[in-house]
């Protein structure tokens, strides 16, 4: 019997790939899940199948950190975007907001509304197996037992998710995976899961994967995807692997009193995680701007400017043009700096709300900020791979 169970006719062939890679943010995922709304609705157009189709029908390796993870599971079972949009209004608060801390302290797993949802929303059953998931999963937390990150794949081929070891990946409950990706340092409680449940020395602690250096997953997700050792190796090019990013929003923090007496460690303390997330999902993006091609992404920054290849007049480099890139990459991600809402026509929303992990009485703003960015995407940055779904192959 194939590993890949009712997956194999789609991974067994031979064909070109796409990617799609979720950051981290806490209830700002609610802005990605907008620029997916956009996404999801421009594929459904294009492929001809409209409602009835979802995400997991064209990308076949879904990734994401911490908030991003949970959106990355549901749309990897099948959800559409908006009943994810419907599950983060309902359910945000009991996963990112601090009044809920104590909350989580005291439960058990039976006997937590959290974990209850998350049952019912993702399967209280539901693991890593291909027969339980429509397309590949990853998903980004960190081990604090071993001191590292532990990126946790779905991909039946790879070393630790074969069927016969007592610690397999996959026989792990999803809604335990996702749980433990919303343990943001500071803000929740880490989470423990048993790998191996006869094993002590199987047991681990867990926490956002937001504090690895894979808040992007983007280029971890390429490099899963394509390096032998993962057993997947499909085949990079311009023509045969499609990455789309999409982040949750991110503004640098400029600390112009960090030398000031009054600036204690604990108040440096509670800057760190976002820091973390803002360095590691500049770097990231900036790697699959330089090992792929990139055909839509704002300004890294006044030097590099926005990678995308150009001639010598400054006109973009047509995609019939292979430069032999690794891959075709777009980054969608929003500006939460004063500058950068006003330059996307809202002037009136705080960015000092919207920029935090926990803000959700700023839903209703994230989401017209995510529909903003979302009305950047347009179905050329897919290049030819939308019309190679249209015909079946």
């Amino acid at each position: 019997m194939s590993p890949w169970g009712p997956l194999a006719e789609r991974f067994e062939s031979e064909r070109p790939r796409k990617l799609l890679a979720l950051d981290g943010g806490g209830i700002r995922g609610i802005l990605t899940l907008e620029v997916l709304a956009r996404i999801e609705s421009l594929l459904a157009a294009a492929t001809g199948k409209g409602i009835a189709f979802r995400l997991c029908d064209f990308f076949d390796y879904i990734a994401g950190t911490s908030t991003g993870a949970i959106i990355a599971a549901g749309l990897a079972r099948g959800m559409s975007v908006q009943e994810l949009i419907a599950f983060y209004q309902q359910t945000g608060p009991a996963m990112f907001d601090k009044a809920f801390l104590l909350k989580r302290l005291k439960a058990l797993y039976k006997s937590e509304p959290l974990a209850e949802e998350l049952q019912a929303t993702f399967g209280k059953q539901t693991t890593l197996s291909p027969a339980d998931l429509k397309c590949l999963l990853l998903i980004v937390t960190r081990n604090v037992t071993t001191d590292s990150p532990w990126p946790v794949s779905s991909n039946p081929l790879a070393k630790y998710n074969q069927v016969g070891r007592k610690d397999c990946n996959l026989q792990i409950p999803l809604w335990k995976l996702v749980r433990a990706s919303t343990a943001a340092p500071i803000f929740f409680p880490p989470e423990i899961l048993q790998w191996d449940p006869n094993d002590p020395a199987k047991t681990f602690v867990f926490v956002d994967g937001g504090v690895t250096p894979y808040n992007n997953p983007a280029f971890l997700l390429f490099r899963m995807a394509t390096l032998p050792p993962y057993k997947l190796s499909w085949k990079p090019g311009e023509k045969n692997l499609l990455l789309i990013s999409v982040g949750t929003g991110a503004a640098a923090t400029l600390a112009g009193d960090i030398l000031s007496p009054e600036k204690n460690a604990v108040a440096n303390l509670a800057g760190l995680p976002g820091a973390l997330m803002y360095g590691a999902l500049v770097d990231q993006d900036i790697n699959c701007r330089t090992v792929g091609r990139c055909v839509y992404g704002a300004p890294i920054d006044r030097e590099l400017g926005d990678l995308i290849p150009r001639d010598e007049t400054g006109a973009e480099v047509p995609l019939s043009e292979d430069l032999g890139r690794a891959f075709l990459y777009a980054r969608y991600n929003a500006e939460l700096t004063r500058a950068g809402l006003d330059a996307i026509g809202l002037p009136e929303v705080d960015p000092g709300l919207v920029s935090r992990l926990d803000s959700i009485q700023s839903i209703p703003d994230l989401r017209r900020v995510g529909e903003k960015i979302g009305a950047q995407v347009k179905i050329a940055h897919f290049g030819a791979f939308v019309k190679r779904t249209e015909n079946g192959t």
